[in-house]
Formats: C-alpha cells, sequence, structure tokens
C-alpha cells in the first residue's frame, strides 16, 4: 500500500515557516511517500466556538489561495467541507482504506481540539499510520519558560524576561518554503468540498506574500513610532497583522525573525517602538502557555477564583446597549460600532470597552468575551480569554480591580481631535472641541443617546463588588 504524507493544517495555513509542510515534505522525499495538504472545514463547531462569520470567510478565502499557492510545489491540497470534529475521524479512515497514512500536524491546545486531535489520532494508529505532532505553535512550546523553582509564570513581566533570555541564548530560526516534491498522479477518496464563504472579509488579502509584505512595511516602515502611535485608534499605527497570526498566514517567529532584521538593535532598547511591538507578540505566547498550563479556563473560569463569586447585576438591556454602540459614551459606542462594522477593534479600544462592560456596567465578563469572539476576523481564545480576564480583573496578572478607566477621559487622551468618534458616530460629527467626548452638556445630540449610567457611582459600586468578595477570600 502505499504511503501517504499528509499534512493536516489547521491554525497554520502558510507553506513559509511550516514545520508540518517541510517535515512532511521531507520525509517524502527521503521514502517516496507522495504529499497532500488537507484541511477539513468544521462550521458546526466554529458556531459553538463562537467563531466570527467573518473570521470562517478569511478562512475559506486564504484555504482557497493556499491551495493555488502548494500546487506550485505539485502538493495538493484537499479542501473538505465537514460539519464538527465528531466527523473528522471518519476522513482519515477513508483515506486509510486507500493508502498508509502519515499524519503530520501542528499541536493545539485548547480541550476541544486535543480531545479532536487525540481521536485522530487513535484512528490512524488503528490503521497501522503514524500520527506525528510538532509544538510549534509558540516560539517558546509551553511549559519551555519556567521559574527557577519550576513553576509556570502566572505574571508577565517575569515571563517576558526569561522568555527573552532564552530567545537571545538560543536565537530564532524559520523553515523555508519547501521545494516542490515530485509531481504523481494521485487518486483520491470523494469529499464534500469546500464551500465558498460570504466575502465579508474581502478588504483582508490573503495571498501569502501580499501578507509577508505587509509584516515586513511594518517592521521596516512603522515599528519605530509603534511606542507612541499604537494607542491612538484614528490613525494607522498598529501592524493589522492578528488576523493573519490567528489562523497562522503569518508567524510569530517570522514577525521577530523581520523585526531583528529590520530594527537592528532596537528591539533590546527598552520602551522602543520595535521592543514594545516585541512585547505584544510575547503576550500572545504568555496567555497560551497559562491556557495549558490552566485548563479550567477553557471552560470560562476565572483565573483568581474567588472572583466567580462576584454578583454581576447582568442587565440585558445595558448589554444590548454596548453590543449596539449606544452607551452614551462616546469612545466605547464608536469602538463596538468599528467592531460591528469591520470585524476588528483597536487595541486600546477593546481595554477601554472590556472595561466598560465589567467595571462600569456590571456584566459578567464571559458576556464581552463571547461577543467578541462572535464579531473578530482575529479571534483567538487564549488572547481574548487572557484580555478579557485582564480588563475584568479576574484573570492571572490582571489589572488590580480598582483600575477603572473613566472613558471620558481615555477618550480624551487618545482620541484628542475626536477623529474615530466622528467617523464612527456620525450622530456627533458635527460638535467641535471636547463637546465630541461628553455631548450631554447641554442636551444630547442629534438623537444621541443619553449616558446608560453615571461613570462616577457605577466606580462606587465596581469597588463595592469586588471588596466584598475579596474580603470573604
Amino acid at each position: 500500500m502505499q504511503q501517504l504524507n499528509v499534512v493536516w493544517l489547521r491554525n497554520d495555513l502558510r507553506s513559509f515557516d511550516n514545520a508540518v509542510l517541510s517535515s512532511a515534505a521531507e520525509d517524502g522525499a527521503r521514502t517516496g511517500a507522495v504529499v497532500i495538504a488537507l484541511y477539513i472545514a468544521t462550521p458546526k463547531t466554529w458556531q459553538l466556538h463562537d467563531m466570527a462569520p467573518i473570521k470562517q470567510d478569511l478562512i475559506r478565502r486564504r484555504v482557497k489561495q493556499l491551495q493555488q499557492e502548494l500546487a506550485t510545489l505539485n502538493i495538493p491540497l484537499l479542501a473538505v467541507e465537514g460539519s464538527s470534529y465528531q466527523q473528522i475521524p471518519a476522513v482519515f479512515k477513508q483515506l486509510g482504506q486507500h493508502f498508509l497514512l502519515k499524519v503530520f500536524v501542528q499541536s493545539e491546545y485548547e480541550l476541544r481540539e486535543q480531545q479532536r486531535d487525540n481521536a485522530v489520532d487513535q484512528a490512524v494508529l488503528a490503521l497501522n499510520g503514524q500520527f506525528i505532532r510538532f509544538d510549534t505553535q509558540c516560539i517558546m512550546p509551553p511549559g519551555s519558560v519556567r521559574t527557577q523553582q519550576g513553576d509556570i509564570y502566572k505574571v508577565f513581566t517575569p515571563f517576558k524576561r526569561s522568555w527573552l533570555a532564552q530567545l537571545k541564548q538560543h536565537g530564532v530560526s524559520c523553515y523555508a518554503r519547501p521545494k516542490p516534491v515530485a509531481q504523481v498522479e494521485l487518486k483520491l477518496p470523494d469529499f464534500p468540498p469546500l464551500k465558498a464563504g460570504d466575502n465579508s472579509s474581502a478588504e483582508w488579502p490573503v495571498a501569502e506574500q501580499d501578507v509577508l509584505q505587509l509584516m515586513r512595511a511594518f517592521c521596516r516602515e512603522k515599528v519605530q513610532d509603534y511606542q507612541t502611535a499604537r494607542d491612538f485608534p484614528a490613525i494607522e499605527g498598529t501592524s493589522k497583522l492578528s488576523a493573519y497570526l490567528a489562523i497562522g498566514v503569518v508567524s510569530a517567529a517570522q514577525c521577530i525573525a523581520r523585526l531583528q532584521l529590520e530594527a537592528a538593535d532596537s528591539w533590546q532598547q527598552d520602551k522602543s517602538g520595535a521592543e514594545v511591538w516585541l512585547s505584544e507578540l510575547i503576550w500572545r505566547e504568555f496567555y497560551k502557555h497559562i491556557l495549558l498550563a490552566y485548563p479550567d479556563l477553557i471552560k470560562h473560569q476565572p483565573f483568581q477564583a474567588e472572583t466567580a463569586a462576584i454578583r454581576w447585576s447582568n442587565n440585558p438591556l445595558l448589554f444590548k446597549a454596548w453590543c449596539d454602540g449606544m452607551t452614551g459614551y462616546p469612545i466605547v459606542d464608536a469602538a463596538m460600532r468599528q467592531l460591528n462594522q469591520t470585524g476588528w477593534m483597536h487595541n486600546r479600544l477593546r481595554m477601554i470597552t472590556a472595561s466598560f462592560l465589567v467595571k462600569d456596567l456590571h456584566i459578567d465578563w464571559r458576556w464581552g468575551e463571547r461577543y467578541f469572539m462572535s464579531k473578530l476576523i482575529d479571534g483567538d481564545f487564549a488572547a481574548n480569554n487572557g484580555g478579557w480576564q485582564w480588563a475584568a480583573s479576574t484573570g492571572t496578572d490582571a489589572a488590580p480591580y480598582f483600575r477603572i478607566f473613566n472613558p471620558v477621559s481615555q477618550s480624551e487622551k487618545f482620541d484628542p481631535n475626536g477623529d474615530f468618534i466622528r467617523f464612527y458616530v456620525p450622530q456627533l460629527s458635527k460638535l467641535q472641541g471636547k463637546a465630541v467626548h461628553w455631548p450631554h452638556g447641554a442636551g444630547t445630540a442629534n438623537g444621541y443617546p443619553a449616558p446608560v449610567v453615571d461613570h462616577g457611582e457605577a466606580r462606587k459600586h465596581t469597588l463595592a463588588l469586588f471588596a466584598e468578595v475579596k474580603k470573604k477570600a
């Protein structure tokens, strides 16, 4: 029976710096095995995970594009329309009826994904095949960055320090794009073909070279200003690579290798733009390390256990006002409208809106976590959960519970001219000066809603909620 090396792609939709693809191709060249790539869409499971429709569309567009890119390497990409994770072992069983399988995968850390992979592993082993995992999702695999006592870091700053020490010791390397393999005629079983998306992500390019050019241009032209520009949503001060990192069109290793090339030694200079952007990449790894070490987080439990007893108000009308961008706080409303209209939100605004939901409206952070996942093109469970628990003061290395963003002063500081607010809240477009940050002084403008809560009173209530559970703890 002919050996088939199957590169099962998930959140690693690229041909450059893909350990799984490169290893399968090298093994095929050595053993004579035929190499194919495989992607299986699972819309029912995506729905269970609250995956945003715009992210689903980005994945579908990217897989179709990757199909063309891998064809130049003579590697067919079998793109299958499935339903849920439960169906996936059957795909491999069907392939195993015709070929001796050697399956190459990049490990994933979420609970359902681990269960899925274990089920496929057992199915492949039952067919006398091999299931080979590569722990390459992070530059430093989870569990490899530990304290001197051998414990997992729970605070970011010492984690970063240790992570950087390993980077300086070992460096970062990227896999080259595989060389074309021998072209062979291959008869594969028939599977339902991957469906097209709704094109809602059309503004996001999906060709690998285009994405790599975006990354290179940011490192070359913008990263030096990142520290000062990244907090201002009215300007293009961020990399906008998060959606591509989330589905693996580009890897963190590629970003850091390019950063070191373009930024010389400034990536090691404290508070430089390059160093701050590198910190953001390390934050992504930190949350994945935490996620694997504390699997209760996957079940939406707070890292700080005592905060589970907080008595959130969970007013559905206030939640709807927040979701719709109708709270009467302009920076919050503009941010939520950006999310709803584009599927993306500026990082500073993610912190402001999360703080407002939890500490002004007193709504359970898990409501916001789920809403963000249902809208974000760059939705990533570890980063989203970590960010929400940070803002809610329930997570690891979270903001102190008494740190409560004032949405008006945040607006004045980070959108000083009101350009971002006016763009997304046209009711306020004619207001001048500071009135755009608080348009309620002489009556509400143009039908814009009155503030749904008083920030000062809400802050007092938040402090009381946390003080109660901290006292009991």
